[in-house]
């Protein structure tokens, strides 16, 4: 029995594991430390995990890829230009960034759901498509009415001797230093601490859920132990030495942390029980009263608003994001992620 389901879970997760092999082959190959690999590994994971978790919700709703995350990406730029121009730095700044996020990203996902209701079976392709046609009217706004109909004052932000916006905008610009790190400079620990930290929360959590029956004892304390491996794992100074190089941002590994919470939480509800349906069965779902279209709007309005938070993130961690590029290839990698990683409904 356990031969055949640790063969299940092979064939299940092939793809994830032939990717992990690779990379470890190349890794071998490539002539880099493996503490400085783990050490981009972990500013990788810090600034595009938020963007591709935002892609879960319109799988599950059987939308394939939100290829039109690019959309998001674009409201997320928006809002960072128009924080510049204002002078709010800080974490302040990124929190107005996300709010002025949010109205352009629920427009943008309605806009974004009404048109794939309309093709049915091919969201992927249409997404993809989509994006190329926004940018369109992206680069219309950047170049043309910024500048121009919208005075942009603040130094640095406009082309030189032209009109339009910078090709490549530096979110230090402003008053207070700008937007850059303003989330990831928040609280950032060497690796052994945030390890014990993390799986601290996560013992106490555990144990809480195990109080209130939540959680059987036995996988609740086999989880307890490995957490306690791991700390003491790191112990050993050849493991230490891998890791000496990481800095771990927490509050922005909490904030995904969050969506991940959210992600879980929102499946549990009434919508979130409708996106499944939806997404296992239009026909059955339609005959069950759900009103399908509507659901299917409401999943890429989400996904739309969670992208543009994503690239928020994103951007600053960067400290500077290259204004007519930035979002384009944001679909295509995140989609990538996730496909390796699994994602299905």
């Amino acid at each position: 029995m356990d031969k055949n389901r640790l063969r299940d879970t092979a064939r299940n997760n092939i793809v994830t594991i032939m990717f992990i092999v690779l990379c470890a082959v190349c890794m071998a190959f490539s002539g880099y430390a493996p503490n400085y690999v783990l050490y981009e590994l972990f500013g990788r994971l810090s600034r595009n995990m938020f963007i591709v978790l935002s892609l879960i919700i319109p799988i599950v709703a059987g939308m394939g890829i939100n290829f039109a995350i690019t959309i998001g990406a674009m409201a997320a730029q928006i809002a960072c230009l128009l924080v510049l121009e204002w002078g709010v730095s800080g974490i302040g700044g990124l929190a107005l960034a996300a709010l002025l996020t949010v109205p352009l990203g629920v427009i943008f996902g309605f806009l974004i759901g009404k048109l794939l209701n309309k093709m049915k079976g091919q969201e992927m392709i249409g997404g993809l498509i989509l994006g190329y046609f926004a940018n369109g009217l992206y680069q219309l706004l950047f170049l043309f009415i910024f500048g121009n109909l919208i005075p942009l004052n603040t130094p640095g932000l406009v082309i030189k001797g032209s009109t339009g916006v910078a090709n490549t905008i530096d979110l230090t610009y402003g008053s207070g230093g700008g937007i850059k790190y303003a989330l990831d400079g928040l609280w950032k620990l060497s690796f052994g601490p945030a390890l014990y930290i993390c799986c601290g929360v996560v013992a106490v959590l555990l144990l809480i859920l195990m109080l209130r029956k939540h959680l059987s004892a036995k996988k609740g304390g086999i989880t307890i132990g490995i957490l306690a491996a791991m700390c003491l794992v790191y112990q050993i100074p050849a493991v230490a030495a891998l890791f000496s190089m990481v800095t771990v941002p927490m509050v922005t590994f909490l904030v995904v942390g969050l969506l991940c919470l959210f992600n879980v939480g929102i499946m549990k509800t009434r919508i979130g029980q409708q996106f499944r349906a939806v997404g296992q069965n239009r026909t059955v779902a339609n005959a069950s009263g759900i009103h399908v279209d509507h659901v299917r709007v409401i999943a890429i309005m989400i996904s739309t608003v969670l992208a543009g938070w994503g690239q928020l993130i994103f951007v600053q961690n960067m400290g500077t994001f290259q204004t007519y590029g930035a979002h384009e290839q944001v679909g295509l990698y995140a989609g990538a992620a996730i496909l390796v990683g699994g994602a299905s409904i």
